[in-house]
């Protein structure tokens, strides 16, 4: 028999944490999730302290498994891989330096981080979200500061897990609210704030696989046969209303390349796309477009219009030039495509099968 089995004190506090459990499972009927995520974080802090106080060894989480799970057999939070993974989620927050797979005589937990860890749970934000986008925060985020913003934006918008995945790898943390904007001067400070960050900079629509030398109209149109992306990718609050919108203005008619209203700002948004760098004249352009649907479909208490011009690329300081001779709210950002062959240089490469007869010949 080993050590671990025979130590009192792992016996007293096996009871202990049996004790606890069934009164977080009798709780979890009313709170279900927090409730069990605040479990985990006692039970994952025990385990990091118990593992530097102690000379259990490696084999201690697998025991602790088997124990565990011979009184709850019904419950797959108990399995040696989701231990590894409470431990590995309490050790990112207390100290993100640390790295949580190596073995446990290698890990060094500072007095300070042990303190923390004899404290109520700090971070209260995590337990509103399910364990699984925990899992996945902690895996994929390099740093706390990062991991809580998946977290906050998890808790406002709701995030599945696939969605925060695919947040994550887009890079949205270093994204959101990097547009360059005359936001601060032409918006007040409550709603300047609100609109930098639902800008991003730049904007990834890999989703589409366009033609090099593409036109305006062909991203449109592929943006618009992938609604659901370009939405998710636009963020929360994106209502569409229409494509080539017509605005009549003296008797001539102008056409917006995307019109959206955004349900948080208030506001209509519109939407100019380039292919190429970002020119001057582009923003006169937007200007004029903004303050006529601020005259023709702007309703009491909404938010001056705001323009967005996506383009492929830009000069920040040109953009900041650009942005001062104009009276309404702008932004300005990149986008990122994937760009295929052109059908002419497609059809000059030789084909998978072509390739493999030549192989073949030789061989």
């Amino acid at each position: 028999m080993s050590k671990i089995v025979k130590s009192i004190e792992y016996k007293h506090w096996l009871t202990e944490l049996k004790t606890k459990f069934q009164q977080a499972q009798i709780k979890a009927a009313v709170k279900v999730n927090s409730t069990l995520l605040e479990f985990y974080w006692e039970l994952g802090s025990d385990i990091v302290e118990k593992q530097k106080a102690s000379t259990w060894g490696s084999g201690f989480l697998k025991q602790l498994s088997a124990d565990l799970m011979a009184d709850f057999p019904d419950v797959k939070g108990f399995s040696k891989r989701n231990l590894e993974r409470i431990r590995r989620w309490v050790l990112f927050y207390i100290d993100e330096n640390l790295i949580a797979t190596q073995p446990v005589s290698q890990s060094k937990i500072g007095q300070q981080a042990v303190a923390i860890l004899d404290k109520a749970p700090p971070h209260s934000e995590l337990f509103q979200i399910p364990w699984g986008q925990n899992i996945v925060i902690v895996q994929k985020c390099k740093s706390v500061e990062e991991a809580f913003f998946y977290v906050d934006h998890t808790i406002k918008y709701g995030w599945s897990r696939s969605v925060l995945a695919l947040q994550i790898e887009s890079d949205l943390y270093s994204r959101e609210g990097k547009a360059v904007t005359n936001f601060k001067e032409q918006l007040p400070d409550i709603d300047s704030d609100l609109a930098q960050q639902v800008l991003k900079d730049p904007y990834n629509f890999e989703f589409l696989t366009l033609t090099k030398g593409f036109r305006e109209q062909e991203l449109e149109k592929g943006l618009l046969e992938h609604t659901e992306k370009f939405l998710l990718e636009l963020g929360a609050g994106f209502a569409f209303v229409g494509r080539q919108y017509k605005l009549e203005v003296a008797e001539k008619e102008f056409f917006l390349d995307l019109l959206f209203y955004h349900l948080e700002l208030r506001c209509f948004v519109v939407i100019d796309l380039k292919v190429g760098e970002f020119k001057p004249e582009y923003a006169g352009k937007m200007n004029f477009y903004c303050n006529v649907v601020n005259d023709l479909l702007r309703k009491e208490g909404d938010v001056p219009t705001i323009g967005m011009i996506l383009c492929q690329e830009k000069d920040k300081i040109f953009v900041e030039y650009a942005l001062k001779s104009v009276n309404t709210p702008i932004g300005v950002s990149e986008y990122e495509i994937t760009e295929s062959l052109p059908e002419n240089l497609k059809s000059a490469l030789p084909s998978i099968e072509q390739i493999e007869a030549e192989l073949g010949g030789e061989l």
